[in-house]
């Protein structure tokens, strides 16, 4: 197995076995590696918010007639006391604040920052690493790595008073939406890009297995 990352991140957790970092020059590029490497299966498994990245996959799995499926963990769901608010897009997100809060909690990475720039409101922005210009000029960035406990999540909204949370639906651990929905702080919710038309989807590492197993 080879492990492709898009090297994104300087210090990333790397997985067992083989890895790669960097692109791949585009679909032409990653269609040459599938040919050159004699890839049996492609699996897609990025961030949901990486379309692009998904894009060029489907796009050089039909090129070079190579399986290809997409590991996408569920979304989350509301539950009783949820406050929800969903967008399509981060630009979505950030002419919504207004109306929401003054001090938010941002935790849709460092690369979509810039889309709240000119949004008159305090931020607590959380990264991996210290996001670029443009910023809110009323930022304070948090570098941290998850999974995140519901009790530092708690510590964090009420020491911050934070009055609104942004986040992507990427599924997976949701300790910042159960402390939001103790404090009844409404949730800015953006929702994750649709698959490429025709990819096969799976929610789990066993069921990608399983659909190698059969496909070999």
């Amino acid at each position: 197995m080879i492990t492709s990352l898009a090297g994104r991140t300087s210090a990333p957790l790397l997985p067992p076995g083989e890895v790669r970092i960097g692109g791949f020059g585009g679909v032409a590029g990653l269609a040459g590696y599938l040919r050159t490497s004699r890839i049996d299966v492609l699996v897609d498994a990025t961030h949901p918010f990486a379309a692009g990245i998904s894009a060029n996959a489907a796009a050089a799995a039909a090129a070079t007639g190579v399986p290809l499926i997409a590991l996408r963990r569920p979304g989350w769901a509301e539950s009783p006391g949820d406050e929800w608010h969903r967008v399509p897009d981060l630009p979505g997100a950030a002419a919504l604040l207004p109306r929401l809060g003054c001090r938010v909690f941002l935790t849709t990475g460092r690369q979509g920052i810039a889309a709240f720039a000119d949004v008159d409101a305090w931020f607590l922005a959380r990264s991996v690493e210290p996001p670029a210009p443009p910023m809110p000029a009323r930022l304070e960035v948090l570098l941290d790595r998850g999974p995140f406990t519901l009790d530092g999540e708690r510590r964090i909204l009420a020491g911050h008073a934070i009055d609104v949370l942004v986040t992507k639906d990427s599924g997976g651990p949701g300790a910042k939406l159960a402390a939001a929905r103790e404090r009844g702080i409404p949730v800015v919710m953006v929702d994750r890009p649709p698959l490429p038309a025709g990819v096969v989807a799976a929610t789990s590492v066993e069921e990608v297995a399983d659909r190698i197993t059969r496909a070999g």
